[in-house]
């Protein structure tokens, strides 16, 4: 039995083609704020329930959830500003049309965005070809439409997905998953045409995992950090990627703030750090490591 299903190959670290990123950084830093809209009475699909807590609606999670737009995108908005940070939202795309105030000031600083879903309530995992094929159609377009933007890559809604999910996303034109959470590193994602990677997200050091009921802010600047000094000294030898996963509702709290300031500090603090946005790292490995990785993985396989 294969250890790995047939989307992903096994290449141990430690035997694997040295990724380089520009100007011989050692970690590829990229800030991911989920940018999201929970519908107050969203469709459930008989499989994953969004509010399971007690029947529709759920005011207490979708307000908590309400806030993020509101109020807490502002503050984590100042954080980010204050470092100069170029982000790429895991966007939920109806979040553009619901909340024009939060579009602009990303547009205006010229974010770059990958698709969320259009809500964070609206799955994938019940999809069938036809509706999910039409789900990368609508989101390409409301992107485009509000944004001037192409889309390249996505963090399924609630990283859902189906069986056919990598296929889609290629022949839509996406470049890079987001969903597998496999490695330190890019890597090819084998697709039926195109070519797809994978580019490492958080979920150790994700706010929503860590600060909603399981850690304090302090604890959770010490993981950042921590996360980041261990990639750093490794990169010296192989790039490393590392991601900031961030919730407005959640890092955007009042006493939450000052601890995402001194974790940014600490990492920009550092030279060799490429703070990057998904899309770019997912082009330069495309660019530069794809085929080498491609070839050194046949290796195996044979």
């Amino acid at each position: 039995m294969k250890p790995y299903p047939d989307r992903v190959d096994y290449l141990p670290i430690i035997d694997r083609p040295a990724i380089r990123w520009p100007n011989g950084a050692r970690v590829a830093f990229w800030v991911a704020p989920n940018v999201e809209h929970h519908e107050y009475l969203p469709v459930f699909n008989g499989r994953l329930d969004p509010y399971p807590r007690l029947p529709y609606p759920d005011v207490r999670d979708y307000s908590y959830c309400h806030y993020g737009n509101r109020v807490g995108f502002w503050r984590m908005l100042e954080v980010l500003d204050k470092h100069r940070i170029r982000c790429t939202v895991s966007l939920n795309v109806a979040v553009l049309e619901h909340f024009p105030e939060v579009r602009d000031a990303m547009c205006a600083r010229d974010w770059a965005f990958m698709s969320h879903g259009i809500y964070n309530t609206a799955y994938l995992t019940t999809l069938s070809e036809a509706e999910e094929r039409a789900f990368y159609a609508d989101t390409i377009a409301t992107l485009a439409r509000h944004t001037g933007r192409r889309l390249k890559g996505m963090l399924g809604p609630n990283l859902t997905g189906t069986g056919r999910t990598p296929d889609l996303m290629a022949e839509a034109g996406l470049v890079y998953h987001c969903d597998w959470l496999h490695d330190d590193q890019p890597a090819p994602i084998r697709v039926r045409s195109g070519r797809l990677v994978s580019v490492p997200y958080a979920l150790e050091i994700n706010d929503s995992q860590l600060l909603k009921g399981y850690c304090d802010g302090a604890y959770f600047e010490r993981m950042v950090r921590a996360q980041f000094d261990r990639l750093y000294r490794e990169g010296a030898e192989s790039g490393r990627v590392m991601c900031l996963a961030l919730h407005p509702y959640v890092v955007g709290q009042p006493h939450r703030a000052r601890y995402l300031d001194r974790a940014l500090a600490h990492i920009l603090a550092h030279e060799g750090v490429w703070q990057a946005t998904a899309d770019e790292i997912a082009e330069h490995f495309l660019a530069h490591h794809y085929d080498q990785w491609v070839a050194h993985a046949a290796r195996f396989r044979a």
